[in-house]
């Protein structure tokens, strides 16, 4: 894998932090880099990108170096996505900003990608906080979940692009429980922005958690979130995942459902600070 430099890109208007891209694997990887302290990666879930971690980075930033990134294919980066591939990537990033040793924030589908890089290099991860988590025992793909992607792509081929959003808006893996319209503006930018370029191509088994290790061989401290109105489906994957992590913690959002950093931001980052402030470090 490679990592150049490439000239900044402008912040979109009413983000904090400017742009940045990266080159690794042929894509062109779009993140941010803000605060001081021990390293926090943050990867986003299916349809989403960096914009998700806004209400999370402008109250860790100040002790702690809040890195997260469009996965390739979403967002502004480039690239076909695939969750194995997340899992190079964030080794390139770690490499390209001289991380050597980081806490990762999985969301969602990220999960995916953050348990692979703990596998692929446990030496670097802190701690983890693993986030609605699908069955990590299935292939990685959002059809784990009840999400129709055959309908997904033949709506797309039949009447576009915005209508797919208009149906995957109504999906409650999406659906908010806040009323707070920052919060409903950030989710509503980020699946307009949503390039669909997993429905518009060929499908990929794609299991980034497939590893000679056990998942109970990951031994860094975890937290695994859910909100108190996820998915049945994503509350017993969290509760099965916390039994096989060793190290492992269980914290329910209240008010909140597949996304409680949006829904019930106030309790999230409290929960994911104490955490932090725990277990992240860097290397000495």
């Amino acid at each position: 894998m490679t990592a150049r430099t490439n000239p900044p890109q402008p912040a979109a208007a009413g983000n904090q932090g400017a742009d940045r891209l990266f080159t690794s694997d042929g894509a062109q990887l779009r993140f941010r880099d803000q605060g001081h302290g021990p390293a926090v990666l943050m990867i986003h879930g299916w349809t989403l990108d960096l914009q998700m971690w806004e209400p999370q980075v402008r109250v860790l930033r100040d002790a702690f170096r809040i890195v997260r990134l469009d996965r390739r294919g979403f967002g502004l980066s480039t690239g076909r996505p695939s969750v194995r591939q997340d899992v190079a990537d964030i080794g390139s990033l770690c490499a390209y900003l001289d991380i050597r040793r980081v806490a990762i924030i999985g969301m969602s589908q990220g999960v995916r990608a953050a348990l692979g890089f703990a596998l692929a290099a446990p030496e670097m991860i802190s701690c983890l906080v693993l986030d609605g988590p699908p069955d990590y025992r299935g292939s990685g793909s959002a059809a784990d979940d009840g999400v129709p992607l055959d309908r997904y792509r033949a709506l797309i081929q039949t009447h576009g692009i915005s209508a797919f959003r208009r149906e995957w808006n109504a999906h409650p893996l999406v659906s908010l429980r806040t009323d707070d319209p920052r919060m409903r503006e950030i989710l509503s930018s980020m699946i307009q922005r949503y390039p669909a370029n997993d429905l518009l191509g060929s499908t990929v088994d794609d299991d980034a958690a497939a590893s000679s290790s056990p998942i109970d061989s990951i031994v860094a401290p975890a937290l695994v979130i859910t909100g108190d109105h996820e998915l049945a489906t994503r509350t017993q994957a969290a509760d099965a995942l916390a039994r096989q992590l060793p190290g492992a913690a269980r914290a329910v959002i209240r008010n909140a459902g597949h996304l409680p950093n949006l829904d019930n931001p106030n309790d999230y980052n409290a929960t994911v600070r104490a955490f932090l402030e725990h277990h992240a470090t860097s290397l000495r």
